[in-house]
């Protein structure tokens, strides 16, 4: 399947140096990950509610968006960046923690419903109902209840835990060149063949 090029790739978390290493800010340090490896830098910008940078990506600049409105509240920032420079939500990709998936398990997806994340659910609410965005949702495994997820996502992964997740971070951040491109069917290929 050809799809629609990336314009701007958003991380989603929360701020914060005590959720950094946070369960619920997968989405985020897949960005951090980007910017290492493509030389981005995030500064803040009052103006977008988040951290915002640019980096090159086979040739293409790519903008970065960190919001830093806490998770509930994501997407005035992310529709504060669309908004500013007429980036349409299918050339966006959302990367962010995914519950219904084990640790190790890390998947594209485009469009869809919010599946009860939070941050998922405020960005399409703020982009006007429009959800056809892309997604790229890191599997943090789910604590076995749905009374106990608050506490489980706000956590940090154990050290094995987070080195599965690191590693599929890393398995993220090599298929980015071809999903940027629009190329989704090869980098879907490619990243879900790595399990």
């Amino acid at each position: 399947m050809q799809g629609n090029p990336i314009e701007l790739i958003v991380g989603l978390g929360n701020p914060g140096p005590q959720y950094q290493s946070n369960r619920h800010n997968a989405g985020a340090i897949f960005l951090n990950e980007l910017c290492r490896v493509y030389n981005g830098q995030l500064r803040h910008e009052t103006k977008f509610g988040g951290e915002f940078g640019t980096l090159t990506i086979n040739g293409k600049d790519i903008k970065l968006l960190r919001p830093t409105t806490f998770m509930n509240h994501s997407g005035r920032s992310v529709a504060a960046v669309c908004h500013f420079f007429k980036i349409e939500p299918e050339n966006i990709l959302v990367a962010y923690d995914e519950i219904d998936f084990d640790v190790g398990v890390t998947r594209l997806k485009a469009g869809g419903g919010h599946g009860g994340h939070n941050g998922m659910r405020d960005i399409i609410n703020a982009l006007g109902g429009r959800n056809e965005f892309y997604r790229l949702r890191i599997g943090v495994g789910h604590p076995g209840h749905k009374s106990m997820v608050a506490n489980y996502v706000l956590s940090d992964p154990s050290k094995s835990e987070a080195e599965v997740l690191m590693a599929k971070i890393d398995d993220a951040t090599r298929v980015m060149p071809k999903a940027v491109a629009g190329d989704w069917e090869e980098a879907m290929r490619l990243l879900h063949t790595q399990e």
